[in-house]
């Protein structure tokens, strides 16, 4: 199975004012873990003048997403925790753009829910024109090709007949589906969590092909939850983003910065 090649016709262009951008992702928001929701709102809440020109959310903002529905309004805990971080996403998106890729947890947020979040959908992957290169964006999943299984279970639910029955279905029984799903994963992580080296991750041949087809040089994903840069020879690299994990020892937070000065990683206040 090959990974998906990017677009290189129609990258997206930044506007020729922009001279910083930042990216997150992995920061599965859910009702339960309230520290990471709390340190995610105070880091939307920041003034104007500490803002990048944009943020850009590679994949996986929620730990799950079962339909754009789960935004009307309910008293139900859960939509109420959901309705809250489209609030906050929407309000910072009236000074700053917000692109937001899905993710494996998260790619049923459809048009409704982005323009609930004030956000803009991008495709993965996504060549992005910025300080006169190009960059190519995705979540990461798509490129891990050594997890067969997950490789299949993507392709199922990606297509749009799989799509919409599950989205007919009530979302009492669509949140049940849901946690199921979640709970075999963390089960599936509990069970190689003694081996690092059993953990899927990006393969380099696939990362550097769509480099090679994007014309970019570095690849930014998520996904794989070991931030790092790694050289795939010719001068090309990916980098890794963090997940985010408020509750975790140590804590993990990370923003991944680009300007003038290059890529940096900027850790976010904990306390």
């Amino acid at each position: 199975m090959s990974a998906p090649s990017p677009d290189r016709l129609d990258p997206l262009r930044a506007p020729a004012h922009w001279q910083a951008v930042e990216f997150i992702s992995d920061l599965h928001l859910q009702s339960g873990e309230p520290q990471t929701f709390k340190l995610w709102r105070a880091f939307l809440q920041r003034p104007v003048s500490q803002r990048a020109d944009a943020l850009f959310i590679l994949g996986d903002l929620f730990e799950v997403w079962v339909g754009d529905d789960v935004l009307d309004t309910s008293t139900s805990p859960d939509q109420t925790f959901w309705r809250a971080c489209a609030d906050a996403l929407e309000a910072f998106s009236l000074q700053t753009p917000v692109y937001f890729m899905a993710g494996n947890r998260d790619f049923l947020l459809g048009a409704q829910g982005l323009k609930a979040c004030g956000m803009q959908g991008l495709s993965d992957p996504t060549t992005f024109d910025f300080l006169g290169q190009h960059w190519l964006l995705s979540h990461g999943d798509a490129l891990c090709l050594a997890d067969t299984d997950y490789m299949r279970f993507r392709e199922q639910v990606r297509q749009p007949t799989w799509q919409r029955e599950f989205l007919a279905r009530s979302l009492s029984e669509r949140t049940t589906i849901a946690r199921d799903l979640r709970e075999q994963s963390e089960a599936r992580k509990r069970n190689t969590a003694h081996d690092p080296s059993l953990w899927a991750d990006v393969d380099a041949a696939a990362a550097r092909a769509a480099l090679q087809a994007a014309g970019a040089h570095t690849l930014i994903h998520g996904h794989t939850h070991r931030p790092a840069m790694h050289a795939l020879g010719n001068d090309l690299q990916r980098v890794v983003l963090s997940d985010w994990d408020a509750g975790a020892n140590p804590p993990r937070a990370e923003v991944l910065r680009l300007d003038t000065h290059g890529l940096r990683r900027i850790p976010l206040p904990l306390s």
